[in-house]
């Protein structure tokens, strides 16, 4: 949530949704928030807009109730985000709801990839994956 993190995801982001041929972008909340938020803004700046979403950990039972909020539209084309996968739980509860909501997933687009299993188990359920930075690049730099 740092603006100058905020400055340098977005861009990056946006070059994998637009490659990919994204219309909307989100994941599970609170992780994926400010990552779909900053390509969003970046998407308009760039004037080729990508809507933002969030997907709820559960549907409340108040407001709309839905599980998904935001600027998602049944038959999208969606990249799911992740802060960082692990074991890739948080990213296939995202691509199912999205999924169940009448989306199409492209694929999901990680900052970090802690390169724990997360990525192959999602690439076993057939998802595209791109992690803009994979763990052992950010330790050997603070090494």
């Amino acid at each position: 949530m740092h603006p100058e993190g905020l400055t340098l995801v977005g861009p990056l982001g946006l070059a994998v949704c637009s490659a990919w041929g994204a219309s909307s972008v989100g994941g599970l909340t609170l992780g994926a928030d400010p990552i779909a938020y900053a390509i969003a803004y970046a998407s308009q700046l760039a004037g080729t807009p990508v809507r933002a979403f969030t997907v709820r950990k559960e549907a409340k039972q108040h407001g709309t109730g839905q599980l998904i909020e935001g600027q998602f539209r049944p038959g999208d084309a969606v990249v799911v985000v992740e802060d960082v996968i692990t074991t890739g739980g948080s990213a296939r509860k995202a691509v199912a709801a999205v999924r169940a909501a009448g989306g199409e997933v492209l694929g999901v687009l990680a900052v970090v990839d802690r390169e724990e299993g997360g990525r192959e188990a999602l690439e076993q359920d057939g998802l595209r994956v791109h992690a803009l930075v994979p763990a052992r690049e950010i330790l050997a730099a603070l090494t």
